[in-house]
């Protein structure tokens, strides 16, 4: 991506935040013809000292998977808060509009993950990212009904090769930061969410 010094996360804990809060990613590969094909999954993040890997599933109907097995190396992006920046937060009129965002890519090597207990554990993952207490259910519910599930979709993990976070936010424009907060803080969810992380990346000073 398109990644200017100043909008820039040197802290890979900043990438890991919007993944985690925004797990609704997208799946790019190569189809057979050559084109971009995307899916749009729910990943979980597993992160270590030097390993981070992105665990997830679509139906085995998506012919995605096919693409991952034939060509491992894809692209997954991650898109955070978003919002319209208005000049109106400038001293000066001789100003233009932007937009503010945050945004992950990640090259990532797929490897599909074909064990039923590894699937399961897979799947079990994204419940108790979403929803614990379900977890309960799906243990209780019939063991035939649990494997045509399963049978139903192919997992896989996707190693993080290389990681790229973008935190646009006007930070290279100080006079704008306590007006553009004042607005954002006032706003809508995703104008709310950003002005969380203008005080987080030390822009402004929380109130």
């Amino acid at each position: 991506m398109y990644l200017p010094p100043h909008f820039k996360a040197n802290d890979t804990a900043h990438a890991h935040r919007v993944m985690r809060e925004h797990p609704l990613a997208s799946l790019i590969s190569q189809d057979d013809e050559g084109l971009a094909y995307v899916s749009q999954l729910p990943l979980h993040l597993t992160a270590g000292e030097g390993h981070e890997v992105l665990l997830g599933h679509c139906a085995r109907s998506n012919p995605h998977w096919r693409y991952l097995q034939a060509r491992p190396q894809a692209l997954v992006t991650f898109t955070g808060p978003q919002a319209y920046l208005s000049p109106q937060v400038y001293p000066d009129l001789t100003r233009v509009p932007t937009w503010n965002y945050l945004a992950v890519h990640a090259r990532v090597q797929a490897t599909l993950v074909e064990d039923p207990h590894a699937k399961d554990a897979l799947l079990k993952q994204l419940i108790a990212d979403h929803e614990p207490a379900y977890a309960s259910q799906w243990r209780s519910l019939n063991a035939d009904y649990q494997t045509k599930m399963l049978n139903g979709i192919v997992a896989f993990e996707l190693r993080i090769t290389d990681l790229k976070c973008k935190l646009k936010l006007n930070q290279h424009r100080p006079e704008s930061h306590a007006a553009l907060y004042a607005m954002y803080s006032q706003g809508t969810a995703q104008e709310q969410a950003l002005a969380a992380w203008m005080v987080h990346l030390g822009m402004v000073n929380a109130p």
